[in-house]
């Protein structure tokens, strides 16, 4: 069945909720867990599932993007699997941009007509979870949808951030409300015992759908509706077979800072819900990295990625990402430092300790929490951040501050005593 289905993921707008960490990357191409990228999550779910046609829409600083997909996803040229990059482009019929994200599926339709497919999966790049997609299609299939839409139960506090669905004993949607503040208890829809236990009543939309192909060209075609969730799905449920497919395991949108860094030392627990140690792990580019050293350093609840080179006295609650190095007596609490694109020459160590500069990574002597430490950045010594006072949201230049998370931005110069 899955031979019947190919796969679009939507990059998603210009991700300013998650400024400054997409300043000069698209949503998808945000690193995560240390090794990984956004775009990676939906993409090993469909490849576990055995869907291996999958195109990427994209269209704001894609470069980076096209590079990961480039260097990571290669298959057998006797294969007729791919993951392509679809970016906006101007053609003699539109000139326009994404305008939306069934706007996007709309401008790439004749991309797919040289495929023979049956149905189309469309997922969003912003979101972590684990999903066999091949149980999604059966139940499709069996059910004689047109349309379904993954849904996952959520408690009442949770009900204002999502579309909420609403459906009957069969499992059909018969409405849809888009983010209701007051008054949604009527709006309660038939869950497992599980969920009703934890109270959790509420079917909110995934952002996960399966359109039958003519399905999908009737609502695109000879209109100029520009998105799923809020036009093209809710208009489609008087007139076509629109199904919910419950989804009970760990999934959240990690579109905004906090999120993001909620999800990824999340992922630190002793038993995380999203679980990197799964038989379906996640796939990534292949780096030939040396092994992490670490000497003299007290770890508890960190994750360490490959190439690292750890001096510090102590890192805890925290995740390390790839050719990070961390200075002597350096303590990192509850932080996701990304790590590295490449390592700087002993000689350019040197230079930089000659002129009493940062060289790449974090000094010596720091302590540094709820942090996010971007790609590439320059920490110099007895640096100190976010270890006083709650800090003022905004910009400052070198960093941000968000909900009391000092994001520092990519390629940042941190100077030798810096107090943030």
């Amino acid at each position: 069945m899955t031979s019947k289905v190919i796969c679009i993921v939507l990059g998603g707008g210009q991700g300013s909720r998650l400024s400054p960490l997409t300043a000069t990357r698209s949503k998808p191409a945000v690193p995560i867990a240390g090794k990984y990228r956004l775009v990676d999550i939906p993409i090993s779910n469909c490849l576990h599932s055995g869907i291996t046609r999958i195109y990427v829409l994209t269209q704001f600083n894609s470069a980076s993007l096209n590079k990961h997909i480039k260097n990571t996803y290669h298959f057998s040229s006797f294969s007729d699997a791919f993951v392509d990059i679809l970016a906006a482009e101007q053609t003699p019929s539109s000139v326009a941009w994404f305008q939306g994200t069934a706007d996007a599926v709309r401008q790439s339709l004749h991309h797919l007509a040289v495929h023979e497919f049956d149905y189309v999966l469309i997922l969003s790049g912003d979101q972590l979870y684990q999903m066999d997609f091949e149980e999604m299609i059966t139940h499709h299939i069996d059910n004689q949808a047109e349309i379904s839409i993954a849904t996952i139960p959520v408690h009442a506090n949770d009900v204002p951030g999502f579309g909420i669905l609403k459906t009957d004993d069969s499992g059909l949607i018969n409405a849809f409300i888009e983010k209701p503040k007051k008054d949604f208890e009527s709006w309660a829809s038939e869950v497992s015992d599980e969920m009703k236990a934890a109270g959790r009543l509420y079917l909110a939309s995934m952002g996960i759908y399966m359109f039958n192909r003519k399905t999908l060209y009737d609502l695109l075609e000879g209109n100029e509706r520009t998105d799923f969730g809020k036009e093209i799905i809710p208009q489609s449920i008087d007139n076509h077979k629109v199904l919910s497919y419950q989804y009970e395991g760990y999934w959240t949108d990690i579109g905004t800072i906090p999120s993001f860094f909620e999800a990824n030392l999340g992922l630190t627990d002793d038993i995380p819900q999203f679980n990197l140690f799964d038989k379906n792990h996640i796939f990534t580019r292949a780096r030939m990295l040396p092994p992490s050293k670490i000497s003299g350093t007290r770890l508890d609840k960190t994750i360490i990625a490959d190439g690292c080179i750890i001096n510090a006295s102590e890192i805890s609650h925290s995740i390390i990402g790839i050719r990070t190095r961390v200075g002597l007596e350096t303590i990192i609490e509850s932080c996701y430092v990304m790590g590295s694109d490449n390592y700087q020459t002993l000689e350019q160590i040197e230079e930089s300790r000659l002129s009493n500069s940062p060289i790449m990574g974090i000094g010596d002597r720091c302590h540094i929490k709820n942090a996010i430490i971007d790609k590439n950045t320059y920490i110099g010594n007895d640096v100190q951040i976010n270890c006083g006072e709650k800090l003022e949201d905004g910009d400052y230049g070198t960093h941000t501050v968000q909900d009391g998370i000092v994001v520092i931005k990519k390629r940042a110069i941190i100077p030798n005593g810096t107090i943030i």
